[in-house]
């Protein structure tokens, strides 16, 4: 899908549409009813058979500061932090929310990793999702359940180019066009938001 059908289909399922400099985002931040954010909370917590996966940085092997999970259709495998993922099936509260997702996006995605922040000590560190399984400039759709957590990007080459949002409980984000190619993004730790909460970031592996 080109941006600007994206753009129109986005608009019709009222996200807000966000300029930034080399990269296309989309926000809504009650994409999800808090009452049924709530409820997926708890049975993806429940549900999930979480790891704690061991990614290399500076060289060393260190676990991660967050559980996962991957899940998705049989054939889509994922590598990141050089680690080779094997999708689990999808189960249903992961089918209902990609299904609401595809409706609004009009985008089919066939994969979803999951993040479980357990408290505010938890946190992804700065990265860009551009393995070469998710093509050239792909469509990176992320929804929020539980606390409510600050995302940061910055630019690649002009670092002086930030910007962030706090991610609410059933809040989406969409990322495309050449956002992977030219801005990284993290979710710092956080003193003062300390419950916990699941990020869903869906994805298309080619």
């Amino acid at each position: 899908m080109n941006l600007s059908r994206l753009n129109k289909q986005l608009r019709l399922s009222n996200f807000e549409c966000y300029e930034i400099e080399n990269g296309a985002l989309w926000l809504h931040q009650h994409f999800i009813s808090a009452a049924l954010a709530a409820a997926y909370l708890d049975v993806l917590i429940r549900d999930t058979r979480w790891v704690q996966p061991v990614i290399r940085m500076g060289g060393r092997q260190i676990p991660s500061p967050r559980l996962a999970a991957w899940h998705g259709d049989a054939d889509a495998i994922y590598t990141y932090s050089g680690f080779k993922n094997t999708p689990a099936a999808w189960t249903p509260a992961l089918g209902e929310i990609r299904d609401v997702l595809q409706s609004a996006t009009g985008i089919r995605f066939n994969s979803v990793l999951l993040n479980f922040y357990r408290n505010g000590e938890d946190s992804m560190g700065w990265h860009r999702d551009n393995e070469p399984e998710l093509g050239q400039n792909p469509v990176i759709a992320s929804i929020s359940f539980g606390e409510t957590r600050r995302f940061r990007m910055q630019h690649v080459k002009r670092k002086q180019l930030h910007w962030a949002t706090d991610l609410e409980s059933g809040s989406a984000l969409v990322m495309a066009g050449q956002t992977q190619q030219y801005w990284r993004h993290c979710l710092p730790k956080s003193k003062s938001r300390n419950l916990s909460r699941v990020n869903l970031t869906f994805r298309q592996i080619h």
